[in-house]
């Protein structure tokens, strides 16, 4: 998202540029009363944030919009000038050679990218891949033997868990906030999109805002747990909840862009329906746990493997799944080819498949740029 521009629908707005934060911190207690010291995350993770100054050039909008480019040149014989602007975020190292994972609406048509460690090294960031379906990207500077974050397993975090957000709101450089865990699975209506997004995120109370898009979310180990992306605000603002991506899929996207610089996605060919008591009762089920298959994709991976249509899948990989949120969680940490176990309930029959996911195309071959 560019410098001062905001997007504000349906109470959900992304991260860059910057504005002005707040946050009440309370005290760290674990379960059984306990102190959680979370200095050693703090200093892991500081290190390992960086700063993204991003640089882009646009036409004048007011002439773009009488005009046009193409008119404006047939006239005059040139196109309106071009003027600089910048925006700014955060971005998190995640191997010692200068791999960085950032939100892609940090980076996203952005012709120069100048990166600042937490030591005050400056380097020119080139941009290796970017996913805009999971607002995320990667970068790469020329350097060595950097302080970087380890991944950790976002499937295991828990609800209640502490976990600290790090990044650079305001260009207030490394500043930690600390929160908990306050739900898994979110679905969002992101404001650069019109509908809902494919994503799933963490949601937190730890105090984000502008500028903060890009950095890290990590739980009480210094583990990346998730990559902050959005908040929830009605004004720009922190008002209390912060999403972000989990590691999971951060994880999963960093190794795709890195080797094949676009994303293996993985699809299960089904189109699902989240199930609530009415709806269980007017498909004559017995309980609402699962997602409810509405509709199967003719010859995708669960067309060759007989899934019906008014099947319930209630697990994948052994995790339970009860919206599409958490289907869509599970398969974009897949590749194509992957096989993953899916339970199904089917006129009251337990039914389990081991399932070869397909790409988009409906093969299980690595697409290509």
């Amino acid at each position: 998202m560019k410098a001062k521009k905001f997007f504000n629908l349906l109470l959900v707005c992304l991260l860059s540029s910057a504005t002005p934060w707040n946050t009440a911190m309370s005290q760290n207690y674990s379960r059984g009363g306990g102190y959680v010291d979370l200095t050693v995350a703090a200093e892991k993770s500081v290190n390992a944030v960086v700063y993204i100054k991003t640089e882009f050039t646009q036409k004048n909008s007011a002439w773009d919009d009488f005009f046009g480019g193409t008119i404006w040149e047939n006239l005059f014989g040139s196109a309106p000038s071009l003027y600089p602007v910048q925006a700014a975020g955060s971005g998190v190292i995640v191997s010692p050679d200068g791999y960085i994972v950032t939100n892609n609406h940090v980076v996203e048509d952005a012709v120069k990218a100048t990166i600042t460690l937490n030591d005050k090294r400056e380097f020119n960031g080139t941009i290796i891949g970017t996913d805009p379906a999971a607002d995320l990207a990667l970068i790469k500077i020329d350097a060595e033997d950097l302080p970087y974050l380890t991944f950790a397993n976002s499937d295991s975090v828990k609800i209640g868990e502490w976990v600290l957000a790090v990044g650079n709101p305001m260009n207030l450089t490394s500043t930690v906030t600390a929160g908990i865990i306050s739900a898994k699975a979110r679905q969002l209506n992101l404001s650069s999109r019109m509908n809902q997004t494919e994503e799933t995120y963490l949601q937190t109370d730890a105090a984000v805002n502008s500028g903060n898009s890009g950095g890290a979310l990590v739980n009480a180990s210094g583990k990346l747990v998730g990559i902050n992306t959005a908040i929830a605000s009605g004004n720009g603002f922190y008002t209390g909840y912060s999403f972000a991506i989990p590691s999971n899929i951060v994880k999963k996207i960093y190794n795709d862009l890195k080797e094949y610089g676009q994303v293996q996605q993985a699809y299960l060919g089904v189109s699902i329906a989240e199930l609530n008591a009415t709806l269980a009762k007017e498909y004559g089920l017995d309980d609402v746990k699962g997602v409810y298959i509405a509709d199967i994709e003719e010859d995708g991976a669960a067309a060759k493997n007989d899934f019906q249509e008014g099947d319930v899948i209630t697990h994948i990989d052994k995790m339970p799944v009860n919206s599409l949120a958490e289907v869509r969680g599970v398969l974009k940490t897949k590749s194509p080819g992957d096989k993953v176990q899916v339970v199904l309930v089917r006129k009251k029959e337990k039914i389990t498949k081991n399932v070869t996911l397909f790409n988009i195309e409906g093969t299980t071959e690595l697409l290509k740029n």
